[in-house]
């Protein structure tokens, strides 16, 4: 049954968290509070998701955002390099990076997308993703030097997304400018206070622009509806309480803005893949420990 990994157990404090691992036979399905980048390299292996179990392919890149769960299954020496990044850091020290178009494709925009349970699968060239493994292994390191490295740290996550966003496939890309500052000004509105009754007319209201162009900014920018992204933030949110809280799943709901347990329950199945109950059963305390242990093993067989 799926656990959960906690940011708090595992990133001591910083923002980003990185390793490069060799699965044998591989880890079972596990959610996240916190985002994920796993990139996939030589080797063989099953990728299990909400949607379904998939064979993995090199250059195949998966990010996750909080409250998404995954697996690798079957696996035989299968190279996979995990690029971590705080859910916390992502509204603060991060947040510069949801300005960067290409970045806030991978990040934001794919895996938020309209049934996609918070995870995104893209591939890159498999020269790209020998060169994104190679750098998350020195981010590794940089990570467990005696002496903190923060500014090498940042350096390194910022080679790692600039290589993975160069080597997707440009025939597949779309152009995008710069974020459009009215939605940009409603998603924080939406970030500062996700249990707010928001309304359309309101949000429109507040940057004196008509509703239907509202939503159609937020359809070119962020592939959602305003409503749309808001529902997925306060899954997001959800998790985290489900995760780390003992509040009653219903309060849950009325914390993140869903008051009524039934629509709860069925908004946030619908977004995670999974009910409330069934989040918080396969939320395991001991999770961080399994992972550790399972990623000591991994060191050791490479």
């Amino acid at each position: 049954m799926p656990a959960t990994l906690h940011e708090h157990a595992l990133f001591a404090g910083r923002p980003v968290l990185g390793g490069v691992h060799q699965l044998n036979p591989g880890i079972e399905p596990h959610a996240h509070d916190f985002l994920e980048i796993a990139v996939i390299g030589s080797g063989y292996g099953r990728h299990v998701t909400s949607q379904g179990e998939h064979p993995l392919r090199r250059g195949q890149v998966i990010v996750l955002r909080p409250g998404a769960w995954h697996g690798f299954l079957d696996c035989a020496d299968l190279t996979v390099a995990n690029c971590c990044l705080s859910a916390q850091a992502l509204r603060t020290e991060l947040a510069a990076l949801y300005d960067i178009p290409m970045l806030r494709r991978m990040l934001w925009t794919d895996p938020v997308a309209s049934g996609t349970h918070g995870v995104a699968v893209t591939t890159v060239d498999p020269v790209a993703a020998e060169e994104a493994i190679a750098e998350i292994g020195l981010l590794e390191r940089d990570l467990g030097a005696d002496q903190g490295r923060p500014g090498r740290v940042l350096g390194r996550l910022v080679t790692v997304l600039g290589v993975l966003a160069d080597g997707r496939d440009p025939e597949r890309e779309t152009p995008e400018s710069a974020i459009h500052p009215a939605v940009a000004a409603t998603i924080a509105r939406f970030e500062a206070a996700p249990a707010h009754p928001w309304r359309l007319d309101d949000l429109a209201r507040a940057v004196n622009l008509d509703p239907a162009y509202l939503g159609r900014l937020f359809g070119r920018h962020v592939g959602l509806t305003p409503l749309g992204f808001l529902a997925r933030l306060r899954a997001e949110r959800a998790a985290t309480l489900l995760a780390h809280s003992t509040l009653p799943a219903a309060r849950v709901g009325a914390a993140v803005g869903w008051d009524d347990p039934t629509y709860f329950a069925r908004r946030f199945r619908t977004l995670v893949g999974l009910t409330p109950t069934e989040y918080r059963r396969r939320s395991r305390s001991t999770a961080h420990t399994e992972f550790s242990a399972s990623a000591e093993s991994t060191r050791k067989s490479s």
